[in-house]
């Protein structure tokens, strides 16, 4: 896109690993709010550099897409078929190890000129669902959205009373790796921490419904969540 700037950056990482991720920013946009971009399990691959770009193009965001599996499998792109290719790299990632890699992208936030760090959200899919409920524990997030993050429930709901802003929480309710009661846990959590938070289902949707390269893609599942995200990143990003 001839109005974005495009690249990937390596970017240190608060353990002293380093990060690759893949930045798109407007060219002449003046300063920028930022967004994480948080992976599914099958890396920074097209159709998450996608996203950043739309993030950027349309909406003016400076969007940051970092590899999460850097430690692992640095620039990898798994086959959405294949999810056990993937696996042990999903395995290895710690909570320890993320929230250093999001302090590490954040730390670099604050050292761009032409950004608004104040102004700061993540948005995360299936894996990076969990992972922007994780960062909004660790950063001072003014916003974060989660798409069908598995795991939330049980494994993060402690950090729930440490949620910085507000989230956005999708759901489909055919996820067949999600349940029900896993969508109300997390619900509950949030509400007993006294913790501002929107939860959707879309009741006929699969997991994994907003990537269109996927066979569970749901096309109004997908368009009516977008244009929820983009509000509520408008409500607290702008």
């Amino acid at each position: 896109m001839s109005n974005l700037d495009c690249k990937y950056l390596d970017i240190p990482s608060a353990d002293g690993s380093a990060v690759r991720a893949y930045m798109a920013r407007p060219v002449g946009r003046g300063v920028l709010p930022v967004l994480l971009v948080l992976q599914e399990a099958f890396g920074v691959n097209a159709h998450i550099r996608q996203v950043a770009e739309r993030f950027a193009a349309g909406l003016g965001y400076l969007a940051i897409a970092p590899e999460l599996f850097h430690r692992t499998a640095p620039g990898i792109e798994g086959d959405y078929n294949d999810f056990t290719g993937v696996m042990e790299h999903v395995r290895a990632l710690t909570e320890e190890g993320m929230s250093a890699d999001f302090t590490g992208v954040y730390n670099w936030i604050r050292g761009q000129e032409a950004v608004d760090c104040e102004m700061v959200g993540a948005v995360g899919f299936c894996m990076g669902g969990r992972a922007a409920f994780l960062c909004n524990s660790v950063l001072p997030l003014k916003a974060a959205v989660s798409y069908y993050g598995g795991g939330i429930a049980p494994g993060l709901l402690g950090r729930a009373p440490a949620m910085q802003g507000p989230i956005l929480l999708f759901w489909g309710g055919m996820d067949q790796h999600i349940g029900p009661e896993q969508r109300r846990a997390v619900s509950d959590a949030l509400c007993d921490a006294g913790k501002k938070y929107v939860a959707v289902e879309f009741s006929d949707a699969q997991h994994g419904f907003f990537c269109d390269v996927r066979p569970s893609y749901n096309p109004d599942a997908a368009i009516q969540s977008w244009a929820l995200t983009v509000e509520f990143f408008k409500a607290y990003l702008k």
